[in-house]
């Protein structure tokens, strides 16, 4: 590994003769014949790595503005060295000389300065620094954040190769390699896991970008570093069943059977209850009392002592519909029987839809729950981490309230597991909007608040929370924010962008603004869990691991024929039958 440096400091010149001759700063005559300490130790890049570029004209406490050399700038573009050939850009690294250490930047934007002779000035951010051995003159270490700032004067370098192999290698904590780092061929681009994980992530990108494919990258990263680990991921397309059919759990409304019981009180308003405003809150608190009698009369309560509405205590739909009989037969009910047949018939369409099964069946009475957790939870997961749980088949009234007691099962599972050992889980939600959206789409139903709350207050118990969405900015207020990585596609929309900039660190501005120009399979990477801010090229993922969201070709497809009319059959015979 080489280091930073090149050469022995060079007295700065003055901010006057500087700003009168922007390509002034060229090293004299005896510094350029010497060889630099680091270029005797053996480096490979050209003698462009030490050869200033330009200088600091002014600093701030994030970063600085710098003027730079066109001359020297058009000389690196030649380099064989693609970080060289790019230094000065915009996204490019460089570095000022700080004492004995290195100050990595990031070059946010460049404009000509008129006043200089139509130099270049440019504005960058400051990412990080390294310290540099004495004897060799290599770089020991690098770290975020900066100690000591650089006075204008100070001299710009470009960052090349073997500097970021260095700043982007990593410090010994368990990670996943992801992609490659840009501009670089072969610098490996990895995510610390507990970091990524313990702080919540976002995979933000506009369709088309790559991001269910990277999303599927990443989740076979972390199942292979962790092969017992507790994956569950909310599907609503039914993309991921492909990518994880050999390594994961798929579930979908065929095998989900998840027990109606298992809701709390919000969530079964939610299905059961169809009215608004007053009529809402009368039919509320006739549900509450019948529940709470059909779930009394479980011998499990009457060991328990007191119950609550809330308590996972198995029920027979049966003895909800007749306690709801029973109470609209009263002759001293508060209110007509209106609301009592209300509930009535809906819990009846329910029991009898029959796409409704995977939830509201009468084989599903049975106290199931542990069996229920440990599957989805994958525990044990016998080398199958996560659970892949598909809801494109979920009618769509019912597929908020489904997520929804998801999501509460990880929440409750970990607040009442406190006293044993902790088991970790990392909860994905695809399409995040729906069910996260911000306060004018929200539709005040109960899966907004749980996954608000575990993105908030998850981390305390051990739930990692990942969001994938291709409209950010539809978010709930707050949510992004709470997430300590956030990986960024390629985001067409501008309010979408302004947004992701809004919860990003002020050091990877840089980055931000290359979100609209970046290509298929690139994105940005801001956080805790990376060294600092990068840009990344996804690593290619073999066809049997690929989600199944590869857009259709219309060309190809439009110039085949045969076998229309038995296709529109089948389709028709599983669109009356309501089948998959």
């Amino acid at each position: 590994m080489t280091d930073f440096g090149h050469g022995n400091p060079v007295r700065q010149p003055s901010l006057a003769a500087r700003s009168a001759d922007p390509a002034h700063d060229a090293p004299p005559p005896s510094a350029a014949a010497t060889p630099p300490p680091a270029q005797s130790a053996g480096r490979a890049s050209s003698d462009n790595a030490s050869i200033p570029i330009g200088v600091v004209v002014d600093v701030a406490g994030s970063g600085s503005q710098i003027a730079l050399d066109t001359a020297r700038l058009n000389e690196c573009m030649a380099d064989a060295d693609p970080s060289i050939a790019l230094a000065g850009q915009v996204g490019s690294q460089i570095k000022i000389r700080v004492g004995n250490a290195w100050l990595l930047a990031s070059v946010r934007n460049q404009r000509q300065d008129r006043r200089a002779g139509g130099g270049i000035i440019a504005d960058v951010d400051f990412l990080g620094e390294g310290t540099e051995e004495k004897l060799t003159g290599r770089v020991r270490g690098f770290r975020r954040g900066v100690t000591r700032y650089p006075v204008p004067g100070a001299k710009i370098y470009p960052a090349d190769t073997t500097d970021l192999r260095h700043i982007y290698a990593s410090d010994g904590r368990t990670s996943i390699p992801i992609g490659t780092v840009y501009p670089t061929r072969d610098i490996r681009a990895g995510l610390y896991v507990d970091a990524l994980l313990g702080k919540h992530f976002a995979l933000l990108g506009s369709t088309g970008t790559g991001k269910s494919t990277a999303a599927a990258l990443i989740l076979h990263r972390i199942c292979e570093a962790a092969p017992e680990g507790h994956v569950v991921m909310i599907d609503p397309h039914g993309e991921y069943a492909t990518a994880f059919q050999h390594s994961g759990l798929i579930l979908d409304v065929s095998n989900l059977q998840l027990p109606y019981w298992l809701m709390n009180f919000e969530e079964h308003c939610e299905a059961l209850l169809t009215s608004s405003g007053n009529e809402r809150q009368v039919d509320m608190d006739i549900l509450a009392k019948c529940l709470l009698k059909s779930r009394s009369k479980n011998r499990m309560a009457e060991t328990m002592g007191k119950i609550t509405v809330d308590s996972p205590i198995p029920y027979l739909l049966s003895d909800l519909a007749n306690e709801l009989q029973n109470e609209m037969g009263r002759l001293d009910k508060a209110t007509s029987s209106a609301p009592y047949m209300r509930i009535k018939t809906k819990l009846e369409e329910l029991r009898a839809d029959p796409r409704y099964q995977f939830m509201f069946s009468g084989m599903l009475v049975g106290d199931t729950m542990a069996e229920f957790i440990g599957k989805i939870f994958r525990m044990p997961g016998q080398g199958r981490p996560i659970s892949i749980i598909d809801v494109s088949g979920v009618p769509s009234d019912i597929t908020a309230t489904v997520v929804a007691v998801l999501s509460r099962l990880v929440f409750d599972f970990a607040i009442w597991g406190r006293e044993e050992q902790t088991r970790p889980i990392l909860f994905v939600c695809e399409e995040a909007h729906r069910y996260v959206p911000n306060e004018a789409n929200a539709d005040g139903s109960s899966v907004g608040d749980i996954l608000g709350r575990i993105a908030k207050e998850g981390r305390k118990y051990g739930i990692s929370l990942g969001l994938i969405t291709q409209r950010p900015s539809d978010l709930a207020e707050g949510v992004l924010s709470q997430c300590g990585t956030i990986i960024s596609m390629r985001l067409n929309n501008e309010r979408d962008q302004a947004f992701v900039k809004a919860a990003m660190p002020e050091g990877a501005r840089g980055f931000l603004d290359s979100i609209p120009a970046l290509r298929n399979r690139e994105c940005i990477i801001c956080g805790e869990g990376v060294a600092i801010p990068m840009r990344v090229n996804f690593d290619a993922l073999e066809e049997e691991k690929r989600p199944a969201s590869a857009d259709p070709s219309f060309v190809e497809l439009w110039n085949k024929a045969g076998g229309e009319e038995e296709a529109v059959l089948r389709v028709v015979r599983r669109w009356r039958s309501q089948g998959r």
